[in-house]
């Protein structure tokens, strides 16, 4: 996030992390009882409406969800293809059938895949790993040393996007970085997961030398706790998935899932 995206972050800066992680869980599950075009938009909806109580830009959320809504329809590939079918035929090839039925149906798992990661995107965007840290330990009261290596890799995160960019600027700078995409994005892959070898390992050997291993009760600088608003935000978010669970009943396109 940038440093106005911070600034802006007034009302979500305030959730206790262990809350967003439920919330997430709570904007996500509910989804799956239905495969529904309706559902998804409205959830879809509903949340981007939630946009300023993040602090974030709409654009910084796009660019952030580009990922997801590129590799969505691969997810419906399988539905269009494979799905019973229903209404009209449009296309058929031994076991593979496009109809109007699956092609809904494809359609609306990939808005439901948009669906799935847009919360994580708006509730984790500008949540700080120590302010996680803190909260997994003392609110949901995991063990110190489970916490504290999903604090280490997290902040390896960053680290691993400045190596992408360097190997970019690198191999550009040496004439080989403008072609070859496919086989340029495997090739960094592959060094990318050596420096994330490499770099874990002597991770682990510095945090055990340092006695974040040890089994001696820790304490925590900062105390991390729930307040109001955080049924707040879990109010506000059973209230949106009722809204849209309710749309797509009222709609008549609600399909159970096991249906």
């Amino acid at each position: 996030m940038t440093t106005t995206d911070t600034a802006r972050a007034v009302w979500l800066d305030g959730v206790n992390p262990v809350t967003k992680l439920v919330l997430a869980i709570l904007l996500s599950v509910p989804l799956f009882a239905s495969i529904d075009v309706t559902s998804a938009i409205v959830a879809i909806a509903l949340q981007l409406l939630c946009l300023p109580l993040t602090g974030m830009r709409l654009t910084t959320v796009l660019k952030r969800l580009l990922p997801i809504v590129v590799f969505a329809p691969i997810a419906g590939v399988s539905m269009l293809l494979y799905a019973e079918p229903a209404g009209r035929v449009y296309w058929s090839f031994g076991f593979a059938t496009i109809s109007e039925g699956s092609v809904a149906l494809a359609i609306a798992v990939s808005l439901r895949v948009i669906a799935l990661g847009l919360p994580t995107i708006l509730l984790f965007g500008g949540t700080d790993p120590t302010q996680l840290a803190d909260a997994l330990s003392q609110v949901a009261k995991l063990p110190s040393r489970f916490v504290l290596g999903i604090l280490a890799g997290t902040r390896m995160l960053g680290l691993f996007l400045d190596d992408w960019r360097t190997m970019g600027l690198a191999r550009r700078a040496r004439g080989v970085g403008d072609r070859g995409v496919l086989r340029r994005f495997f090739s960094m892959a592959f060094v990318l997961l050596v420096f994330a070898v490499r770099r874990g390992s002597k991770l682990a050997l510095a945090m055990e030398a340092r006695g974040f291993g040890s089994g001696i009760p820790r304490t925590w600088s900062r105390p991390s706790r729930l307040h109001p608003r955080d049924a707040v935000a879990l109010a506000g978010g059973l209230a949106i998935m009722a809204l849209a669970l309710t749309a797509a009943v009222v709609a008549g396109t609600f399909r159970f899932v096991w249906s």
